[in-house]
């Protein structure tokens, strides 16, 4: 998913604030649901997230256009680990590993095939 750079996303100097790069993230898990023409929540299914371990490599700046990509790296039965990178002309700009737990009545519970099938197309 591709997204510009606003001044709202920016300090002072420019540069994208670093806790932009997480809505960013946030937004293109987002559209991955949209965008295979499902809801991120499905019968009282949902995600939380439950872990991120973020890398902030270069600063992206205002007026930049940046892609996120994001891959499956590890699917259990309620949870789903996903790595998402920042580039900008290929560069990457920040990366980060983020565990999504699926949550039904606000436990954990298996994820339902519904979800499953965007998963297995993300690796």
């Amino acid at each position: 998913m591709k997204i510009r750079v606003y001044y709202e996303d920016t300090d002072l100097g420019g540069i994208v604030y670093h806790s932009k790069y997480l809505n960013f993230c946030e937004r293109a898990r987002s559209e991955l649901f949209f965008g295979a023409g499902k809801s991120p929540v499905y019968n009282e299914y949902h995600f939380v997230v439950k872990k991120i371990c973020a890398t902030y490599h270069k600063p992206a700046y205002f007026g930049d256009i940046v892609e996120v990509k994001t891959k499956l790296e590890k699917l259990s039965r309620v949870s789903a680990t996903l790595r998402q990178s920042i580039v900008r002309n290929g560069e990457i700009l920040f990366e980060m590993d983020v565990t999504l737990v699926c949550l039904k009545d606000n436990r954990p519970a298996r994820i339902p095939d519904y979800f499953l099938e965007l998963f297995q197309k993300l690796s």
